[in-house]
């Protein structure tokens, strides 16, 4: 039993109602107070400052004050997930209502402990290599409806392997920093040249992604069963889209500057640990894979998932509802399959899900989907339509994972969409 996981716990700071942040969750980000970044924890509205607490001595455990001294949480996981789970079970403890360590030291508690709007949240980890993947099936399918005959709309290859492609690491950014809007070549059906300018077929992709905290040599592969060790934590994964561009440039090769120019992450990276009440069994997978990537257990998450779009003209409105648990290829087999070939995994590496879409149309988690390529345009509450994403709309994602007794989320990722520069 993870003691940070008991659903019984209640803490002395103040959680507002459905909030995402309750003490079970305690995920990891990065805050910055004086131009100091310092790695916290999140509970409620207010956020843990691990590194002024860590020199309390209250943890119990001497880190090297370097773990939270840092502008990411890399080295802090990189200590395992042992080391991780300790760290989680010591401060659930300290925030507990039953002990009073921290909250009756006046001047500690104050010194560590912010209310969200007094500190700058910062991007939580260094991204070393970034991969996406091509593991919903709806999603596949529903794109292969679009581009080829929806009796052939699977690649011949999909359900033997979690397709992926390498992405660009520099240009992921934090919820909440705007995007402009991609330059590139597109080429319509009906025009003989292809022309450069704007893209015309802006799209979000509502995803989720993990954070690797641990490494193995090049040369060498990781199983199903050892997977998991890896794994530290997720985040809520917005992958834009350049639909137009992307379409130009797919063949003969994968996804370039239809793809490139700008993926957004959430702010705090949510320990799997907290996850695991909410496992699930994955959708049956037929044929059977190749016995590399049979696992044990189960790997999938009841996750609910929405997006929202918002304008200058309404207030946010959902368009699509969606849940985690459709994944076909789980995390697991995932990482299993991108090492398979010898290919070294490092810590805070970044492996999104791709596109997460459900068996229903208001599960679609792309505006190409949802508006099927354009076809059939979205009612907005001013009365406007949307085929793709406008300048100055914001997208919203939201994710979190409830039972009768706790709420895990992930908070808000937000993008607003500027004009091209």
């Amino acid at each position: 039993m993870i003691r940070a996981n008991d659903p019984n716990l209640r803490t002395w700071v103040p959680i507002p109602e459905n909030s995402d942040f309750p003490i079970q969750n305690l995920p990891l980000g990065i805050i910055k107070r004086a131009e100091v970044h310092h790695v916290a924890m999140r509970i409620g509205d207010h956020v843990l400052d691990l590194a002024i607490l860590n020199k309390s001595g209250l943890l119990g455990v001497d880190f090297v004050d370097e773990v939270f001294l840092s502008d990411s949480i890399n080295l802090c996981i990189s200590l395992g997930k042992d080391m991780m789970r300790d760290l989680r079970n010591r401060v659930s403890r300290l925030l507990d209502d039953k002990h009073d360590d921290l909250r009756q030291d006046v001047d500690l508690r104050e010194s560590c402990l912010f209310h969200i709007s007094k500190v700058e949240v910062c991007m939580p980890i260094k991204i070393g290599n970034y991969t996406d993947f091509y593991s919903s099936r709806e999603h596949a399918f529903n794109v292969g409806s679009m581009f080829r005959d929806p009796a052939n709309a699977l690649p011949p290859n999909w359900l033997h392997i979690p397709i992926g492609y390498h992405g660009r690491a520099s240009s992921i950014v934090l919820s909440g920093t705007p995007i402009h809007r991609p330059k590139g070549q597109s080429k319509a059906p009906n025009e003989e040249l292809p022309s450069f300018g704007p893209s015309k077929q802006l799209d979000f992709e509502l995803e989720m992604a993990f954070v690797t905290c641990k490494s193995n040599p090049l040369g060498t592969t990781i199983s199903t069963d050892e997977a998991e060790e890896y794994i530290f934590g997720m985040v809520l994964f917005n992958d834009w889209s350049a639909r137009d561009i992307q379409s130009w440039e797919y063949a003969p090769l994968g996804p370039f500057l239809g793809k490139n120019f700008a993926s957004t992450i959430s702010a705090w990276v949510v320990n799997l640990d907290a996850l695991k009440p909410f496992r699930v069994e994955g959708p049956v997978q037929d044929p059977k894979p190749l016995p590399y990537l049979h696992f044990k257990d189960t790997h999938n998450y009841d996750i609910e998932l929405e997006v929202l779009l918002e304008s200058p003209r309404f207030n946010p409105s959902r368009i699509s509802h969606s849940n985690y648990k459709y994944m076909y290829w789980n995390m697991v087999q995932q990482l299993t399959h991108h090492a398979s070939n010898g290919c070294n995994i490092q810590v805070g590496d970044l492996y999104a899900s791709g596109t997460i879409s459900g068996p229903i149309k208001d599960s679609f988690g792309s505006m190409l989907e949802l508006t099927w390529r354009g076809a059939e345009p979205i009612k907005m509450p001013d009365g406007t339509e949307r085929k793709f994403v406008n300048d100055h709309d914001k997208i919203y994602m939201r994710g979190f994972a409830k039972n009768e007794q706790v709420r895990i989320g992930f908070g808000e990722l937000v993008t607003e969409v500027l004009p091209a520069k």
